[in-house]
C-alpha cells in the first residue's frame, strides 16, 4: 500500500474529484482545479470513461463472462463495476486492484458490506506476478475473465503499456477479454496540462490512436475497434461527434 499523505496529490483522489466525488483532500482539489482551468473537458471525460467501463463490463457479462479484474480501479464510484455486472449475473465476481491507501480503505469497507462477489487486492499493478497471484485467491483464471484497464495506460510510455497488457493477457484463459481506456488531449492547453500533472502528480503520456490500438497486441478487437469512448457500443454503429480537443480512446478485445 502506498504511503498516505493528504498534502500530496493522488491520482485516484484527483480522478474522484473530477467525477464529483467527496473522497479527496485540499491538495487534490487544488491540482484538479488548476487542471480543470487549463483543460475544462477533464471532468466530462472522466464521466465518459466511467460510462464506457460500465458498458464494456456489461457487454462482457452478456457474453457469459462472470469474472472481472479491475486494475488501478480507483475509489468506489457510480456505477461500480460489480454493480454493473451483477445486474446481469448476480453471481459475477470482481477483483478490485489498487495500492492507494485511501482507495484500499474504501474498497475494504465496500467488501465488508457482505457482497461475496467483491474482493480487494492491495498491490501495484506494475507487479504483474504479485497481482495475478493475489487475484487467483478469488478468481479462477483457467476460466474466461474480463480484464479492465481503465484510465491507467496514459501513465506508462507506449512500450511499457504494451508490455503490461501483454503480460496480463498471457495469463488469461481463451474466451477472456480486455477493456482499455486512455485519456487523450490535443493542443497547447494539453501540453500545459500534461506538464502540470507530470510535475505534481505522476508522469502523463499522450498516446495516439494507433498506439492505443497496439496495446491490445494480437488480441481480436471487438467492433467498432478503438474509438472515442462515447462511440463504443457493440450493438450500434459509432455516432458522429463534433470535433473537440479532449476525448477518451477506448476499446475491447477478445482472447481466442
Amino acid at each position: 500500500m502506498s504511503e498516505f499523505d493528504p498534502n500530496t496529490p493522488s491520482v485516484a483522489r484527483i480522478y474522484d474529484y473530477a467525477l464529483g466525488g467527496k473522497d479527496n483532500y485540499a491538495a487534490d482539489r487544488e491540482v484538479a482545479d488548476r487542471l480543470l482551468t487549463i483543460v475544462p473537458l477533464i471532468g466530462v471525460m472522466a464521466v465518459e470513461n466511467r460510462r464506457f467501463l460500465s458498458r464494456a463490463a456489461i457487454w462482457a457479462a452478456n457474453q457469459g463472462i462472470s469474472q472481472f479484474i479491475d486494475l488501478g480501479c480507483g475509489l468506489p464510484t457510480t456505477p461500480n463495476i460489480h454493480q454493473s455486472v451483477q445486474a446481469v449475473n448476480s453471481g459475477a465476481r470482481v477483483a478490485y486492484v489498487d495500492n492507494d491507501r485511501v482507495v484500499i480503505r474504501h474498497l475494504q469497507a465496500l467488501s465488508a458490506q457482505g457482497n461475496p462477489g467483491v474482493s480487494v487486492l492491495d498491490a501495484d499493478v506494475s507487479d504483474v506476478s504479485t497481482v495475478l497471484d493475489g487475484v487467483r485467491a478469488s478468481l479462477d483464471l483457467s476460466a474466461p475473465a474480463c480484464l479492465i484497464i481503465g484510465y491507467l495506460l496514459h501513465f506508462y510510455p507506449a512500450d511499457a503499456a504494451r508490455d503490461l497488457v501483454s503480460k496480463y493477457a498471457a495469463a488469461l484463459a481463451p474466451g477472456s477479454c480486455v477493456a482499455v481506456s486512455v485519456l487523450h488531449y490535443d493542443g497547447d492547453a494539453a501540453d500545459e496540462g500534461q506538464r502540470t500533472y507530470s510535475s505534481e502528480v505522476a508522469s502523463l503520456y499522450m498516446h495516439t490512436l494507433p498506439e492505443v490500438a497496439s496495446f491490445f497486441g494480437p488480441l481480436e478487437l471487438v467492433p467498432p475497434g478503438v474509438v472515442d469512448a462515447r462511440q463504443w457500443h457493440q450493438d450500434q454503429e459509432p455516432a458522429a461527434l463534433e470535433p473537440r480537443a479532449g476525448f477518451v480512446f477506448a476499446g475491447v478485445a477478445r482472447k481466442r
